[in-house]
């Protein structure tokens, strides 16, 4: 069986922001802004990529969509900081619809499609339980006789964290939040036309058998003033993590609160003031 994630970095596609733009160079200048590019890199090096690296079962695949005119700083970077993770794959794209390129990119990758795929999909200030890629596989190997006349299957985290990252450390929000990307993974059958990008992930229980496991807290879904969600925007703030949280982060998401700090600390990030 084949597990897939998909990241999209600032990738300038037609559609996919809540954020409109009259042109892709309109676009791209905006998602290339320094400060934008600042603290995308520091929510992806301290949240997202920690997880990956450290998923306890490395039979998967992680592509990074990216878009060509990427500028060179920023492309030299990502390289670099994803290069010891031998499951990334940095994949570069032309701007076309945006559910058109991940689709695209995912079926490239899955190649002549002959066996099953577990897909997920992560922003890239977001991270997963490093238990994530082995919990979907054993769920999806246990309901193997349930799911056998079924062309797909929703395996679905509810539990988990908003977090607010600073050069002060890390904010928290314990959160049960159903049909998040970040917590979630679809089932596909051999040659499936379609993948998880083509659906939204808040209505796949509307198409697809989904298994909801509410019980262990699976992904932290970073709060700033970038988001383009409304998260940001809620009247319960995040707040200052507890050690007892600080220790269940570094064990189940490989994050650090040294690490944000250092990261974070001294440098210009757009944050949510509220």
């Amino acid at each position: 069986m084949r597990v897939i994630g998909l990241c999209r970095f600032s990738y300038p596609a037609l559609g996919g922001f809540k954020r409109m733009h009259d042109s892709v160079e309109e676009r791209e200048a905006y998602l290339y802004q320094p400060e934008r590019m600042d603290l995308r890199f520091n929510h992806f090096e301290t949240l997202t990529l920690p997880s990956i690296a450290a998923q306890r079962d490395p039979r998967f695949t992680f592509l990074i969509v990216i878009g060509p005119r990427m500028p060179k700083p920023y492309l030299d970077r990502l390289h670099d900081i994803t290069a010891p993770v031998k499951q990334i794959r940095i994949v570069e794209m032309e701007p076309v619809k945006h559910r058109y390129a991940m689709q695209a990119a995912i079926k490239a990758e899955l190649g002549e499609d002959t066996e099953e795929s577990l897909q997920f999909r992560l922003d890239d200030d977001d991270a997963v339980g490093v238990n994530f890629v082995r919990a979907i596989r054993r769920l999806a190997g246990r309901s193997a006789p349930m799911r056998q006349p079924w062309q797909n299957m929703v395996f679905e985290f509810s539990s988990g964290f908003e977090a607010a990252l600073s050069p002060e450390g890390i904010r928290l929000r314990e959160v049960q939040i159903p049909f998040l990307a970040c917590g979630l993974a679809a089932l596909f059958k051999p040659g499936a036309k379609k993948t998880i990008m083509n659906y939204g992930h808040h209505k796949l229980h509307e198409t697809m058998p989904t298994l909801i496991d509410p019980g262990m807290p699976m992904y932290i879904r970073a709060v700033h003033g970038d988001n383009d969600s409304n998260a940001s925007n809620r009247k319960d703030k995040p707040a200052p993590a507890t050690p007892a949280q600080l220790d269940l982060l570094r064990a189940k998401f490989n994050v650090d609160e040294a690490h944000v700090k250092s990261v974070f600390g001294g440098q210009a990030v757009l944050r949510d003031t509220a």
